[in-house]
């Protein structure tokens, strides 16, 4: 039995797109893109849904928690979970937002640091690193009451994926751009609908099938 991680936020969560800011919600496991990369990849896999809403790469958030921060909880989850055969890391929409400051090419390679991280771990089989698949998040729309929060976000968004792919082939890492293949829910510009959860689901788990 393979084990594969995933590493993300509210969109690997399965959070709705959300209308106002009490309109939390989360999809059933079958329709998040986590459950359907599961069942494309047949038996022979488990799946840990590490997911948290407000997840950032490397930052410590001002407003939601220091907790938010992926580097603070991943030595943890690598811990926790091993052997992982594959981790997957579906981070960056929120460090989109305009409390961070931060550049497409930024977003990058704070996700090489997460990416450093699990290479030099020895959360594998064998004592080994486990395997790396890099998801680079949709593009992000400023609408709704999420807008000014990631004001100046849409335009990074759009460059995450070409800085995400240099990345990912400096370390030596899988990559898929789902800004390639899907879009976000208009309602909030950040957030995804089920139908592409499925298509990214089904991606995952194609681009699994072909490295494994």
């Amino acid at each position: 039995m393979k084990t594969v991680v995933v590493f993300g936020d509210s969109n690997s969560y399965g959070t709705p797109g959300m209308a106002d800011p009490d309109g939390w919600g989360r999809f059933a496991p079958h329709e998040r893109w986590p459950g359907v990369m599961l069942a494309g990849l047949g038996q022979g896999w488990r799946l840990v849904e590490e997911a948290l809403p407000g997840r950032t790469t490397v930052h410590d958030d001002p407003i939601e928690g220091v907790y938010k921060s992926g580097l603070r909880a991943l030595p943890i989850v690598l811990e926790s979970h091993r052997p992982i055969d594959l981790f997957v890391i579906n981070l960056g929409t929120n460090d989109l937002k305009a409390r961070f400051a931060v550049t497409a090419a930024d977003i990058a390679n704070s996700v090489g640091v997460l990416v450093r991280t699990i290479q030099a771990s020895e959360a594998g089989p064998d004592g080994k690193p486990p395997g790396i698949l890099v998801i680079s998040p949709a593009a992000i729309i400023e609408t709704g009451f999420l807008g000014a929060m990631f004001s100046g976000g849409t335009e990074k968004s759009r460059r995450l994926g070409a800085a995400m792919a240099a990345m990912a082939k400096r370390f030596g890492v899988g990559f898929l751009d789902a800004a390639r293949l899907i879009e976000v829910d208009p309602t909030d510009g950040i957030h995804l609908k089920p139908e592409a959860h499925a298509v990214l689901g089904k991606a995952v788990a194609e681009a699994i099938a072909h490295t494994a």
